[in-house]
């Protein structure tokens, strides 16, 4: 979707970025590098339909348009926040010829703001609000290779959320507990059910990380 804001905002976000000051091999990285802003220049201009009608003409057939490229910034950024959130991260890379699976622990938190992540104008976040957060209640582990594996999960068993009940029917937000969503964690692999403390999950592999809404 291309936004015509005020070029003064367009790049704006709920909360301020720059001072997050992220830790590496954490989901707050992970995310401050996917929304990072981004230069657009040489091979990579955007093609502007303004400036192509203002150095052609708006009568010219599209044969005999030439089209301008021009330099830009580019920023991805949430504009609608999900009642649940759901974070896969990429756990390979490209080695030769070879894909290769990264091991690496990545940090994630019971609680995480999306705020510094989102535009200013996110559609739903009432005016003012400069947090928009989120309780971790589930986790997918992989263990094993690119080539075979086994999946575990980890998934917090806890009491009905009228207010994330009201975000997925109604798409309504209202203020809600600040702190994680009380409950007991249990580690799931096949048909082997235990409990497990907070600390277990995370220090888990995380493959794919599963929030719901506070804020």
């Amino acid at each position: 979707e291309v936004s015509t804001d005020d070029p003064e905002t367009a790049f704006c976000t709920l909360a301020n970025r720059e001072e997050l000051n992220p830790e590496e091999d954490s989901i707050h990285h992970c995310l401050y590098q996917f929304t990072r802003n981004e230069t657009l220049t040489e091979t990579n201009k955007l093609l502007c339909d303004v400036c192509t009608q203002r150095h052609c003409g708006p009568k010219n057939s599209i044969s005999e348009k030439k089209y301008v490229y021009t330099n830009a910034k580019k920023q991805m950024l949430i504009s609608l926040a999900p009642p649940i959130l759901t974070l896969h991260l990429k756990r390979f890379q490209q080695a030769g010829f070879n894909l290769q699976k990264v091991n690496r622990h990545i940090k994630f938190p019971e609680v995480i703001d999306l705020a510094p992540f989102c535009t200013a104008k996110c559609k739903n976040v009432a005016e003012g609000n400069t947090k928009v957060l989120y309780s971790l209640y589930g986790v997918v582990e992989h263990s094993g290779t690119m080539r075979s594996g086994h999946y575990t999960a980890y998934v917090k068993m806890r009491a009905m959320n009228n207010h994330l009940s009201d975000l997925v029917l109604r798409g309504q937000s209202q203020a809600s507990e600040t702190e994680p969503v009380k409950g007991q964690w249990f580690h799931i692999s096949d048909t082997h059910v235990q409990p497990v403390s907070v600390s277990k999950v995370l220090s888990s592999q995380a493959y794919l990380l599963f929030y719901e809404r506070l804020l």
